[in-house]
Parts: structure tokens; sequence; C-alpha cells
């Protein structure tokens, strides 16, 4: 290849890289609950309205802990294929029996999901921990058969778009295309999934979801 071709080349693959960059933005979410208070633990979707979908991100290695009658974190989101460690923090014996959430739960068989049983922590020994692949999207319930009042979640994701709110109740999506989209939001305490917000997405776009979610109060 001669030298001209080659900055012909390198000069076409720059344009490529700076139009692909032209047209993505960053879009903030802010999502309210019914109270119109920040939501935090609230996961937010992003679906352009040309139905692109994204390079799908790659599966991670996540970590959840049982601690003091609780999971811990209380929502996580991973990407589809990702590992997930459990590991048993307190010292008496818990379940994780992971079943779809909310009203996919109600279409599935006794079989959806996984179960498996750790031990209590002995004093001077490792926690026990078991591993398991998540390769299914969407919401999954955390639960213990043998403490009823604990309650984890894990939204397994198959696009680059989705994002957990934080305390502030904002997440902060980049390398979202630009132009016409749909915001979904889903919540543990969500008892319908509400309607679709349409925004535009731009260069920097912020918008404000508002929800009818009462946030259930943690154990402490």
């Amino acid at each position: 290849m001669s030298r001209h071709h080659r900055r012909h080349l390198a000069a076409a693959l720059l344009t490529a890289v700076c139009a692909s960059a032209a047209t993505a933005g960053t879009l903030q979410v802010t999502v309210t609950g019914k109270d119109g208070q920040p939501l935090p633990d609230a996961v937010v979707l992003v679906e352009p309205a040309s139905g692109a979908r994204g390079k799908a991100p790659p599966p991670v290695q996540a970590h959840i802990v049982q601690h003091k009658m609780q999971f811990v974190p209380a929502v996580s989101v991973v990407p589809v294929g990702s590992r997930v460690r459990f590991t048993n923090q307190d010292g008496w014996d818990h379940h994780v029996r992971g079943v779809p959430a909310g009203m996919a739960g109600l279409s599935t068989g006794a079989s959806a999901g996984f179960e498996l049983r750790l031990t209590g922590q002995v004093n001077g020994q490792p926690a026990a921990s078991t591993e398991v692949v998540l390769g299914q999207p969407g919401p999954l319930q955390l639960g213990c058969h043998l403490h009823g009042s604990m309650r984890g979640f894990v939204y397994v994701a198959d696009t680059p778009w989705v994002l957990k709110t934080d305390a502030q109740g904002m997440a902060t999506l980049a390398e979202v295309p630009e132009g016409a989209a749909r915001v979904r939001v889903w919540h543990p305490d969500q008892l319908v999934e509400g309607s679709p917000l349409p925004v535009q997405v731009q260069a920097v776009s912020t918008v404000t979801v508002p929800t009818q979610v009462v946030p259930r109060r943690r154990r402490l």
C-alpha cells in the first residue's frame, strides 16, 4: 500500500470515529418515587427508537454477600453470562433462591432460576461461597427459605444502556445513540412497570422519570 493510500485510509478511519462519537450522547436520568423524592436502586434502561441494540456488554464477576440477614448489595445489575458469587458471612445457614421477579415469575415453572445452600461462617474459617452463571436476561428476586424477610435482586441485562440509580436517584448513561429513544425503569418495589418515557438524546441530555414506587424500608 502506498503512502498516499495509507494517509487516505487513516483519514477515513478518523472521520468514521469522529462521526460515530458525534452521534452518541450522554443521558442523565433522575428517578423519583411516589413522594417525589429521589429513588435509589432503580434500574434504568434506554431503548433507541431506531432499534439499535449496541454491542453486548461482556460478562463480569459480581459478588453478593449475606450479612446481618440481608443481601448486600440489595440490587445488582450484571450483563448476561456474568458469574455471581454468593457468600454467607452470617454465623447461621442461609439458602439462596433466585427466581424471575415480578410478572415474569408468574409465567415460569418451578424449575426456573436457581437454588443453593450456604453454611454459616465459623470463627477463624473462610465464609462459605458458591458461584452461579446468569444466562437469561431479566430481573431475579433473591430469597432465603430459612429467613423469609431476606430480599435481594439481580437485574440481568442484554443491553449496554442500563444502569442502577445511586443514592440521589441518578443514573448517567454514556454512549447512547443520539435521537429519539425510550427510558424504562424497573424497581424491586414497583407493582406494575410504568409506561416508557419518550426522550430525545442529544450530546448531553437530562430527564426526570417520576414513578409510583413506594420503596420498602430495609431491615438494619
